[in-house]
């Protein structure tokens, strides 16, 4: 495709798709806003009400990442490139991802005839793997297994290729925001064909208004197959026991900070199940993560959600996208009784140790004593919304604290 003009629209981040639309659109201030911050988005970019390709955005331990997916003329997502910071206003291609898919229902059934990874290192050193005739379910299952420490095969139809080329093949200025015109070098990569002269046309996407809102919050607890902004993921959830609140008062906290105000939810004194949900990437660089942890009190599912926030916080200052929610600093959070204490012996000894190679840490306390279940944060710093469902009839059905890893989720097609 000739192209002399790029549609322009900003949302959430949401992975691949089909059409040219935001599923959580958002304003050009509120996306400035977030990149100025270094807060996550995505901007897609659309020449005839097709989509070339979606871009997203966020930093991470002081340095910026951008990713770029690019669709093909069919629509189908084919190939994402990541870059990351490399000098001051400078990216790298540090990885890529192509695909190669010979027919609608090798795209939907998510097999390929090739699977390609491309690894650079900072003086220039290439690997590209390939793999032949394979499946994202058998990817999906190697990479858990090889996750658990369990010996696995290789795939025989798969090729190594290593060489040197010149760093500077793989650099790129790093964009302010608006200046998109960097990214069309990836997009002629694509056959995707910039005239000399592109125009870009901000597109109004029915913005959303008002504070964040919980979406996809079920699908966070749904196993599956899932597309997100880092390529095809498995939900699983795994059982982290059962939480006592004999107060009857539930909070969400980063352990490292339990001394100061967070949110507390009143409920029933008794044991709830907590159950963590793990996301399994088929990119073993982004490794599996807690995209989120769920107390349930009711079997009844919640019919509304509401924002947990605490007594001096007003949600009618919020703007758009914005929230209350619990800073992380220390990398993990927990699910405690508010009478529920933690020594600087239990952090060190046994929190931040026992987290290290796993999901899930309890803390014991003597029954009735309320005891505390933790889990690595998503996400290793940040603030992050808190999450109160309620039935019809007010009671509380359960309470999510989530990682925002990618939001929204969005199911596979």
């Amino acid at each position: 495709m000739i192209f002399d003009s790029l549609d322009v629209s900003y949302g959430d981040p949401w992975g691949s798709t089909l059409g040219p639309t935001h599923p959580q659109p958002i304003s050009r201030a509120l996306a400035a806003r977030r990149h100025a911050d270094g807060d996550r988005y995505a901007v897609l970019l659309a020449a005839r009400e097709r989509p070339l390709a979606m871009v997203d955005y966020y930093q991470y331990e002081g340095k910026e990442w951008w990713n770029v997916h690019l669709f093909d003329d069919r629509s189908y997502r084919t190939q994402i490139i990541y870059l990351e910071s490399h000098s001051e206003g400078v990216l790298r291609v540090w990885f890529i991802n192509r695909w190669q898919f010979s027919s609608e229902q090798q795209y939907f059934s998510h097999e390929w005839d090739v699977y390609e990874t491309t690894k650079v290192s900072t003086d220039g050193l290439v690997e590209i793997r390939s793999e032949f005739d394979g499946s994202e379910q058998a990817l999906v299952e190697r990479r858990g297994a090889r996750d658990l420490g369990q010996p696995i095969d290789e795939p025989e139809n798969s090729t190594v290729q290593l060489f040197s080329a010149p760093i500077e093949d793989f650099l790129c200025p790093a964009p302010e925001f608006g200046d998109w015109q960097v990214f069309m070098r990836f997009l002629a990569q694509q056959g995707h064909e910039p005239a000399p002269t592109v125009t870009l046309n901000e597109i109004s996407t029915g913005e959303r208004q008002g504070p964040l809102r919980a979406t996809g919050i079920e699908q966070l607890f749904t196993p599956g197959r899932r597309d997100t902004p880092h390529g095809p993921a498995v939900v699983e959830l795994i059982d982290a026991g059962l939480l006592r609140v004999p107060s009857g008062r539930l909070v969400a906290v980063d352990p490292g900070s339990i001394d100061e105000a967070s949110p507390t939810i009143g409920v029933p004194p008794g044991e709830y199940p907590v159950t963590v949900s793990v996301m399994r990437y088929a990119d073993t660089l982004c490794g599996p993560r807690v995209a989120a942890a769920r107390v349930t009190l009711l079997d009844t599912p919640p019919s509304e959600w509401e924002m947990g926030i605490r007594p001096d916080e007003d949600p009618g200052l919020l703007g758009d996208g914005e929230f209350y929610g619990v800073g992380v600093e220390t990398g993990m959070a927990v699910f405690l009784d508010e009478t529920r204490t933690v020594d600087e012996d239990e952090f060190d000894d046994e929190l931040i140790e026992r987290l290290y190679d796993r999901f899930t840490v309890e803390l014991i306390g003597a029954e009735p004593e309320p005891n505390l279940i933790a889990f690595p944060a998503g996400r290793p710093d940040g603030t992050f919304p808190v999450w109160i469902g309620r039935t019809e009839s007010g009671q509380v059905s359960c309470v999510v604290i989530d990682f925002q890893l990618h939001p929204p989720l969005r199911e596979s097609e």
